[in-house]
């Protein structure tokens, strides 16, 4: 597999991804609009949206489990099958629990194809492109989530019901997108064919990884939970601005995310994935716990783009860190979906914690308490090693003239190309 430039099988995931997010976005405005339509609270309309994540969090650790047991491939395709089913049914949904039923069963599928196609990023690309195949992956979704709302408030002129009609068709050509271009793949043949898996257990031992746990679940606090949350409440009872400028204001935030994706994918390619992660946790955290200080406009929206560069900055690596890991020869769906889940846990308690402080204490403390939680997870990567695979003449030259403690012992090898320590392949060895 050629190492300078990406396998076409990536560029079809990237592709696939921004029509998934494109299709969400779609979803997402006309969501808490629809369930208010059956004559329920605001709470019942709120839990309609968690009922999604919740979903996603208590599936992703069986979500591992098949894509070790049945391959990744399978499990990308089924999943959005299910989430295109189950968007399709809300359409025609005739009260609110079927509503929540039918959005809590997508929740499902969305993990099922959120977890199989990192597997499949981490499987299909070149160790030393990791970094830039996932500033690709990573903008697809953010790019398709921003032009997403732009067409859904147009659709919902028509219909509270026709964002999800379009978007259940969306995905069922997102499908046939995927098994026409990778039916014929040899790249992800080999996936769907190997026998080998790389269990949590072996990912848990390395370093690395569980740094990248809790920056994962750090992340998803900030910028999955509370700033979805608290952002538009912020906008209103702070600034005193009206709630349409709160969208503004999120895709401020995302223009600084899209802007930094592509260049730490490939600054984490060339300068390693540890700097540019704890830059990441370190620049989103100040931004974050400064949006909470801000008083007037323009001060708030310098300080949502540098946290939206500080997002930006963190996602490629902290992914690629991952794949380092678990490298490209076994099957790693059990510790894909724990660090989804880190996420995803992250985005649920956010919200709530972060919005009690904001009741009981104030929002500069609910959002300085978010951008501490991101320095704390910075402190969890000063002893984690470096995980972007040396060239062979580079890991000889530096065991010779500077070996570490580690490697001196024989306890840690982050030239290999996955990523594992020796006592991670004796934890797997059969032997």
């Amino acid at each position: 597999m050629s190492t300078s430039r990406l396998p076409r099988e990536v560029w079809v995931l990237v592709a696939a991804n921004f029509i998934i997010a494109l299709g969400y976005g779609l979803v997402a405005p006309a969501l808490p609009t629809f369930a208010r339509a059956f004559d329920v609270s605001v709470t019942a309309a709120s839990v309609v949206v968690s009922a999604f994540a919740v979903a996603r969090l208590v599936f992703a650790p069986a979500s591992g489990r098949l894509v070790s047991l049945v391959g990744e491939r399978r499990v990308y395709l089924i999943g959005i099958t299910i989430v295109a089913a189950s968007t399709g049914a809300c359409a025609f949904a005739a009260n609110y629990w079927q509503l929540l039923l039918f959005r809590s069963l997508g929740g499902f599928g969305s993990t099922m194809f959120t977890v199989s196609a990192i597997a499949l990023l981490i499987r299909l690309t070149p160790a030393p492109l990791r970094g830039r195949a996932s500033g690709l992956w990573s903008t697809g979704f953010l790019t398709g989530s921003v032009a997403g709302p732009l067409f859904g408030g147009g659709l919902l002129t028509v219909s509270l019901r026709a964002p999800f009609v379009v978007y259940a068709v969306a995905l069922l050509v997102v499908v046939v997108f995927v098994w026409w271009f990778l039916r014929h793949s040899t790249l992800t043949a080999a996936v769907a064919t190997t026998s080998a898996d790389f269990t949590l257990r072996s990912a848990l031992r390395h370093r690395s990884y569980l740094a990248a746990l809790g920056s994962s679940f750090a992340n998803g606090w900030a910028v999955f939970g509370v700033r979805v949350a608290l952002v538009p409440l912020f906008v209103e009872e702070v600034l005193h601005r009206d709630g349409a400028f709160a969208g503004t204001a999120l895709g401020v935030f995302a223009a600084g995310n899209v802007a930094m994706l592509v260049v730490s994918g490939r600054l984490a390619d060339s300068w390693g994935r540890k700097p540019l992660v704890l830059a990441g946790l370190v620049v989103s955290g100040f931004g974050t716990a400064w949006v909470g200080m801000t008083t007037t406009l323009p001060w708030f929206l310098t300080a949502t783009v540098v946290a939206g560069l500080g997002a930006g900055l963190l996602g490629p690596p902290m992914q690629a860190t991952v794949a380092d890991v678990i490298g490209s020869r076994g099957r790693g769906g059990p510790a894909l979906a724990t660090f989804q889940m880190a996420a995803d846990l992250g985005s649920v308690l956010g919200p709530i914690v972060a919005g009690l402080m904001a009741d009981h204490l104030s929002y500069v403390t609910a959002f300085a308490v978010t951008g501490a939680l991101c320095g704390l997870a910075a402190l969890g990567w000063v002893t984690a090693p470096e995980t972007l695979p040396r060239t062979p003449h580079q890991t000889h030259e530096a065991t010779r003239q500077h070996p570490t403690p580690d490697e001196a012992l024989g306890t840690e090898l982050p030239g290999r190309e996955d990523g594992l320590t020796e006592g991670d392949h004796r934890a797997t060895d059969p032997a």
